[in-house]
């Protein structure tokens, strides 16, 4: 049984990096007006994006400027933030420094407890603009009692396999952190509802304000149904309280009433070759959940 979820979307221009002051300030009065909401989301790069004059292309030369290691002192403080405040904090994306030597663009989580409960490396990033390592791993994680999150940064929306890769290891939500200042922003705010349609999730697509970014962010339903949505770039914050629980009840009865595609393929079924992937779909692990089954068996089995 999941508890509602009051968030809020900031859709707010970039920071220069290590302004972590302000950001503060500004969390800890939003905080203060909206009392209710558990979780604070920020866009990509929101605190390291470089500062006027210092260069703005993601180059090697400014990613090894700005990179630290993972648990290094930014990261402490934004635990001790979220930890003081007692929220979910998701302040964007950081670069950061691996034990490899390679800087990647990672997303950490904070819980109100003040810890990072994980940290999610960029899959995709877009390339050839974007020169950080991609990262390797799918990163889902419980929120208490409300469901379990995944993690999508910005370009990862573009590829299917990652949205339901996600979502097989039991999202309910899935959190894509976006710095999209370019014209096909109008395309991702349909992957944001293609992906929520097609694997029955909860997903917010969350864009930098101007002028970092064009806006547009966006909350959708397992159904595929807009909550709610910035209509352009102006600086605002979106707010809603969602129950997790809904992608149980859409894959039960299915999208409109009508569609269970996690229902598709079921044990006894001929396997699916994937030659793009040297894989298959396997009937017999076809479903959302992280044990492999969908949540309506797991549902009509408890």
């Amino acid at each position: 049984m999941t508890s509602p979820l009051p968030l809020a979307l900031v859709q707010a221009p970039a920071r220069p990096a290590g302004d972590l002051g302000s950001f503060a300030s500004d969390l800890q009065r939003l905080a203060r007006q909206r009392p209710a909401v558990r979780l604070f989301v920020y866009p990509e790069l929101h605190l390291a994006t470089p500062a006027p004059g210092t260069g703005s292309d993601g180059g090697p030369a400014v990613l090894e400027e700005l990179a630290e290691p993972l648990d290094g002192p930014v990261d402490r403080q934004l635990a001790e933030l979220a930890g003081d405040l007692g929220v979910w904090l998701m302040p964007g994306t950081l670069y950061e420094r691996g034990d490899d030597g390679h800087v990647y663009n990672t997303a950490p989580v904070y819980s109100p407890d003040g810890r990072r409960v994980a940290a999610y490396r960029k899959i995709c990033p877009w390339r050839p603009y974007e020169t950080t390592t991609p990262g390797t791993e799918f990163v889902v994680f419980e929120m208490g009692q409300y469901g379990r999150v995944g993690m999508t940064i910005c370009y990862d929306a573009w590829f299917p396999e990652i949205a339901r890769n996600l979502t097989h290891l039991g999202a309910d939500l899935i959190v894509n952190l976006v710095q999209t200042p370019t014209s096909d922003r109008e395309q991702e705010v349909v992957l944001a509802r293609a992906n929520a349609i097609t694997n029955q999730v909860f997903v917010a697509s969350v864009n930098a304000a101007g002028p970092t970014g064009l806006g547009r962010s966006l909350l959708v339903d397992p159904e595929g149904r807009v909550r709610t949505q910035a209509p352009g770039a102006e600086d605002c914050v979106l707010t809603d309280v969602i129950d997790l629980g809904d992608t149980a009840r859409t894959r039960r009865y299915g999208t409109a009433g009508l569609n269970r595609p996690w229902e598709q393929f079921r044990p006894g079924d001929a396997s699916l070759d994937l030659p793009l992937y040297g894989g298959r779909i396997d009937p017999h692990t076809w479903g959302a959940g992280h044990d492999g089954s969908s949540r309506t068996e797991r549902a009509e089995t408890s």
